[in-house]
C-alpha cells in the first residue's frame, strides 16, 4: 500500500503500534513533554479545528507566575511548573552580570518561588498552588525563557519537577505534599533551565548542560537519591558558551534494547538508562550548541535537530549494535532551533522559530513542500486527530492537514504569549499562554 495514500484510521493505527505507549495510555492522560510517546503524537479524535477566546473554550483558568512548562495531565488532574520572582534592582543586576560572558537580552530576579500548580481536568478549578522550592539571587535567563521552562512527569500518584540547577522535587498528586527534594545536580544554563526530565522504569533522568559542566544524572524515583551520573565524553568547543544546551533526552527502542537518546553540544550521545554507561556517540561534524527540540524516532532512525548556529535536521540510522550509527542524510534549510520535528506516516514535518513550515520525505530528506506560516514559534508541534497544530509565541494555532501540500485548516488565536507546547487528552487540547491555561473542545448546542 503506497505510505502517501493511508487514510487518518490507518495512519493512527500504525501510530499505536509504533509507540506502545499510546496503545496503553490513550486519550485519558498526558504523562510529559510531548505526550505518551515522547514525540508530539496523540491518540484522541473529535477535536475542534477552529477556536477563540469565545469559541469552542469550555473554560479558561488563570495561571499564577510565569512558566513554559506544558501541563501533564492525569486522573482527571492538570499539573503545571511555574515561577513568582522579585526582579532585582539596577545595582543588583549591574553586580550579577559581572561575570556574564554571553550576549543575549536577560531577565535577573532577586530570589524566585518555585511551584507546582494543579486545575481540575473537567472545570478549571485550581485545585493546588504550592512552593516546592525558593532560591534567592538566582542566575539569570534569557528574556524568553522562564524559572519553571521544564515540563514535569507524571506516574502514579507522582509528579516529578525539575528546575535544572535549582533542583529536582517529587510531589504526591492526592495531597500536593513535596515527598523529597534533590538539589545536588548544579551547572551554570547561562539562559535559564530549560531541559524536561524523562521517566525511565525507577529512573528520572535529565541533561545538565552547562557552560561550566555538562552531564546526565539519573534519581532513584523512590528515595530521589542520585542513581547515576554520567560525564559528556565527546569533545567541544573551547568557548564555553559553546558547550551549553538545554535538550530532552528520548527513551527509545533501537535493535530490541532501550536507549537514551541525549542530544548535547556537538555530539549526540547513547546511553543505558539503567547505569548510565554511555553505548555510542556521534559527531555533528559541525557545531551544534544551545540545542533545544527532542529527537523523534522510527524504524531505527532518529531524527534531530542541531539548534544553533545554523540549525541543520540529522537522520542517524542505527543498523545494530556491531556497526557505528551514521548520519544517512541532513537537511539544512529552516531547520527550527527550538521547535521539535513531528513524524508522521513517513514525513518529517518542521516549524522554523521563524514561521516556516517544511515537509521532507523520512526515507530520504527530500523536500516535499517549504511554505511560510506568519510568526515565530517556540513550541513544538502536534498531530492529532488527523490534523497538526503549529502554535506560535503570540497566541496564535495554524491547523494544517498532513499531506504531499501545504493545506491550512483554520487559523485560531488566543490572548496572551504560547511558548508551552499543547496537551491533548479527553477529547480536548489544552493550551497554556502566559496569561491562562485553556481546555478547547467541540462545544456540544
Amino acid at each position: 500500500m503506497n505510505a502517501t495514500r493511508l487514510c487518518y484510521p490507518a495512519v493512527l493505527a500504525f501510530l499505536v503500534l509504533a509507540i506502545p505507549q499510546l496503545a496503553a495510555q490513550a486519550d485519558d492522560s498526558w504523562p510529559q513533554w510531548r505526550g505518551p510517546g515522547g514525540q508530539g503524537i496523540a491518540a484522541a479524535s473529535g477535536l475542534p479545528t477552529e477556536w477563540s477566546e469565545s469559541k469552542n473554550v469550555t473554560w479558561r483558568a488563570a495561571v499564577p507566575g510565569r512558566g513554559w512548562s506544558s501541563p501533564v495531565v492525569a486522573k482527571g488532574k492538570v499539573w503545571m511548573t511555574t515561577a513568582i520572582d522579585r526582579p532585582a534592582t539596577k545595582e543588583e543586576i549591574k553586580e550579577r552580570l559581572k561575570s556574564n560572558t554571553g550576549s543575549q537580552p536577560l531577565n535577573v530576579a532577586a530570589e524566585v518561588s518555585l511551584r507546582a500548580v494543579c486545575v481540575d481536568l473537567k472545570t478549571g478549578k485550581l485545585l493546588h498552588d504550592v512552593e516546592v522550592l525558593h532560591q534567592k539571587n538566582p542566575q539569570w535567563i534569557h528574556a524568553l525563557n522562564s524559572y519553571a521552562s521544564p515540563t514535569p512527569v507524571l506516574s502514579g500518584d507522582r509528579l516529578y519537577c525539575h528546575f535544572g540547577t535549582y533542583g529536582t522535587v517529587c510531589v504526591d498528586t492526592r495531597t500536593a505534599k513535596v515527598l523529597w527534594t534533590n538539589r545536588e545536580t548544579k551547572l551554570m544554563h547561562e539562559n535559564g533551565p530549560g531541559s524536561s526530565p524523562v521517566l525511565w522504569k525507577n529512573r528520572l533522568i535529565f541533561h545538565c548542560d552547562g557552560s561550566d559542566v555538562q552531564y546526565v544524572a539519573a534519581l532513584d524515583t523512590t528515595t530521589g537519591k542520585l542513581a547515576w551520573k554520567t560525564k559528556r565524553s565527546g569533545r567541544m568547543n573551547a568557548n564555553a558558551q559553546l558547550k551549553k544546551s538545554y535538550s530532552t533526552p528520548l527513551v527509545a527502542k533501537l535493535n530490541g534494547r532501550d536507549q537514551l537518546i541525549s542530544p548535547g553540544s556537538d555530539w549526540l550521545y547513547s546511553y543505558d538508562p539503567a547505569s548510565g554507561k554511555e553505548l555510542w556517540k556521534l559527531k555533528y561534524g559541525f557545531l551544534g550548541f544551545s540545542i533545544v527540540p527532542r529527537p523523534v524516532v522510527s524504524d531505527d532512525t532518529i531524527y534531530m535537530c542541531t539548534s544553533y548556529m545554523k540549525s541543520q535536521l540529522l537522520a542517524i540510522r542505527f543498523e545494530g549494535e556491531s556497526r557505528q550509527p551514521y548520519i544517512a542524510w541532513r537537511a539544512t534549510r529552516q531547520v527550527p532551533n527550538r521547535p521539535s520535528p513531528l513524524l508522521v506516516d513517513g514525513r518529517i514535518y518542521l516549524i522554523s522559530d521563524g514561521g516556516v513550515a517544511t515537509c521532507l520525505n523520512a526515507k530520504t530528506g527530500a523536500q516535499i513542500w517549504q511554505e511560510r506560516i506568519s510568526g515565530k514559534y517556540s513550541a513544538s508541534p502536534t498531530f492529532a486527530d488527523g490534523k497538526i497544530f503549529l502554535h506560535s509565541q503570540d497566541g496564535k494555532t495554524t491547523v494544517i492537514a498532513p499531506g504531499d501540500r501545504l493545506k491550512v485548516l483554520a487559523t485560531n488565536t488566543l490572548d496572551g504569549r504560547q511558548m508551552a507546547s499543547a496537551a491533548v487528552v479527553d477529547g480536548a487540547l489544552l493550551l497554556r499562554t502566559d496569561k491562562a491555561l485553556y481546555r478547547i473542545e467541540v462545544k456540544k448546542p
